[in-house]
């Protein structure tokens, strides 16, 4: 494993291979661990772990999952929800400076495939968590959006591995743009041909894939909380490099993390993605107030309507839940950091 403060990391050792963790801010501030997304790096998460460290003085905690950024792909694994609970616990263990275990040791910040491994892990360890926040949250993605055959080519391996991999690097080679509108529901394939296949593939990969997008018109004139490395409250081109910089690294992982694409396919077909329930229902038990979602109003993959009406009952209702959108598509977490920000101190009652 290794523990990167700002500026020199330090190996340690892992069961499963290296993980990279970053920590940083006043030891004795409130302690966060934020959680990324399916195709990216904790890149994405750090104007808001800047901005709370620069706000309110907390402690934050980041890492990459594993295929991703500098972690490796325990390949020998399925990349489900019991898999990723782990890493957050070695994560959490890895800190050399504090104890981040104990009853209400830490706040939990989950985006996207994060939000859906963060309802995992706080049903889990309910003591730990004592306050959860998701970021448009994988879990309850409903699967017909995606098509019949898009989910036949993953669920029953229905192309083989060596044509997917090529699909699937070849789909993420290609930035895709938060237009702002609902993503169309696709229609049943009416044949099994190659071009069907690969159509419907690439499809299921958009679906997967819209944290890493490029910024679009309506996005540009927001105000971020901080520049790319969340260190400015300017609204300069350099406060839109963030973007910029996750597609890059995209691109980096295709071609330098040999575990990358395995990784991503795995959680296509394993992580906690879709048909989540029993776990989101969990969370009704937690006490009132501690639970907050937070959901981009143009989200192209998480419906707002459709979340409200599938997820929030089973949390325990709007009693139980704090819920609010912001401004946004799927990557409304850098794209409106400063809105989401706020969002999330009022949830903590800062």
């Amino acid at each position: 494993m290794i523990h990167q403060k700002p500026g020199k990391p330090t190996p340690a050792n892992a069961q499963y291979g290296s993980i990279r963790v970053y920590e940083w801010g006043p030891l004795s501030g409130d302690k966060v661990l934020l959680v990324h997304g399916i195709s990216t790096s904790c890149i994405t998460l750090t104007k808001l772990a800047n901005g709370l460290v620069r706000d309110k003085g907390c402690r934050v905690m980041l890492f990459d999952l594993f295929g991703r950024g500098f972690s490796d792909n325990p390949a020998d694994l399925p990349h489900d929800a019991r898999l990723y609970t782990t890493q957050v616990l070695m994560a959490l263990a890895s800190s050399p400076d504090l104890a981040w275990t104990g009853p209400g040791a830490l706040r939990l910040i989950g985006y996207s495939l994060g939000g859906g491994i963060a309802v995992h892990f706080a049903t889990a360890f309910p003591h730990l968590v004592s306050s959860l926040v998701l970021l448009a949250p994988s879990g309850l993605i409903r699967p017909e959006s995606l098509g019949p055959m898009a989910r036949a080519a993953f669920a029953l391996d229905m192309i083989p591995a060596r044509l997917l991999t090529w699909l699937t690097a070849r789909r993420l080679r290609r930035p895709i743009r938060a237009s702002g509108k609902r993503r169309r529901k696709l229609p049943a394939a009416s044949s099994t041909t190659t071009t069907t296949t690969t159509s419907t593939t690439s499809d299921l990969l958009a679906a997967a894939l819209p944290e890493t997008t490029t910024r679009t018109t309506d996005d540009s004139s927001s105000s971020s909380s901080s520049d790319g490395d969340g260190d400015s409250e300017n609204n300069t081109p350099r406060a839109r490099t963030l973007e910029q910089r996750v597609l890059r690294q995209v691109q980096q992982q295709l071609a330098q993390h040999a575990g990358f694409v395995a990784a991503f396919m795995s959680c296509i077909r394993h992580a906690p993605l879709m048909g989540q329930e029993a776990a989101w229902a969990r969370l009704a038990a937690r006490a009132p107030g501690t639970t907050a979602i937070i959901l981009g109003a143009a989200d192209e993959l998480i419906d707002p309507e459709a979340y409200a009406r599938d997820a929030l009952p089973l949390a325990g209702g709007a009693a139980n839940v704090r819920w609010r959108l912001v401004p946004g598509g799927h990557d409304f977490p850098m794209s409106f950091a400063r809105e989401t920000l706020a969002e999330i101190y009022a949830a903590w009652g800062w």
